[in-house]
């Protein structure tokens, strides 16, 4: 994974004007562009099409410095049609239009080049299991919320604290098999997952294939697989976040098993009475590397 993730950054570098094919390049080193995006994305604390976007902005506003072309000229040397679409893109960038960096020299936002390197960290082992499991469903409350990568989600807390009390103690009784108990899902997340994109959440519980969902209730298909499942525990929601972070930066780096499309599930195992600590479980759908 190394290897494509570094594979990946010269590809970018090699295509700054075009968009880098990310499907081949998964397909080459034996993984999936799912997985691949999922991965720099978790790695590198942006998407692969915002890191394009600010490398070529990086290397165009050389070129806008120097003077020696024409905006247009430079913006279709970086894959834009038009002025405006690359003034867009450097400023969003820089912070600053092209003409008036040409005309003042700046100022000017770089981006590195990034290079990915494994560290030996894991002095701590992280308590996994594998389950493979039949198809089933996911039944309850969802909504479109943005995702938010550290700390508390405000918009799902919101949402859970809009349910009456009746429904939690009816969703507790409706699920019949694993993952048990309450559930935190999380599906149709970007493959980029970039912060503040929208994806969908539930609160709900996980029913057999053939359960029917109440009319009421919204559902999500869940075809038959494995799942790693991580358990955690400790402050909440610190703790969780770390686990899952570790997934990226350690565990898949580390284990012959890749991501798979799906929802992730998060099943609270035991908790404070104010929420402040929690005993948590972290299922990812997974397929062999």
């Amino acid at each position: 994974m190394i290897s494509a993730l570094n594979r990946l950054v010269d590809l970018v570098e090699d295509h700054l004007g075009e968009e880098p094919d990310v499907p081949a390049l998964a397909a080459g080193h034996g993984t999936t562009e799912y997985h691949l995006r999922r991965m720099f994305s978790s790695l590198a604390g942006m998407p692969l099409s915002e890191y394009v976007r600010r490398r070529r902005m990086t290397v165009a506003a050389a070129d806008v410095v120097r003077g020696g072309d024409d905006l247009l000229g430079i913006a279709v040397r970086y894959g834009y049609g038009s002025t405006e679409a690359f003034g867009r893109a450097f400023r969003s960038v820089h912070g600053a239009a092209p003409r008036d960096v040409r005309r003042a020299g700046g100022p000017l936002r770089s981006q590195p080049q990034l290079r990915f390197r494994l560290t030996v960290e894991g002095s701590a082992s992280m308590a996994t299991r594998f389950t493979d499991r039949p198809a089933f469903r996911l039944i309850g409350h969802a909504t479109r919320v943005p995702l938010i990568h550290e700390g508390v989600n405000p918009h799902i807390q919101q949402h859970i604290a809009a349910l009456p009390r009746e429904a939690h103690a009816r969703l507790k009784s409706l699920g019949d098999t694993e993952p048990a108990g309450l559930l935190q899902v999380s599906d149709d997340v970007a493959q980029d997952s970039p912060e503040g994109t929208e994806l969908t959440y539930l609160h709900g519980v996980a029913v057999s294939a053939g359960t029917p969902a109440p009319d009421d209730l919204d559902a999500i298909e869940v075809p038959a697989g494995t799942w790693a499942v991580f358990r955690s525990s400790g402050p909440y929601p610190d703790a969780l976040q770390t686990t899952w972070a570790s997934t990226a930066s350690e565990w898949f780096p580390s284990n012959p098993w890749r991501l798979r499309p799906g929802p992730s599930i998060v099943a609270v195992l035991d908790r404070a009475d104010d929420f402040t600590t929690a005993t948590t479980e972290l299922w990812l759908p997974v397929e062999p590397a």
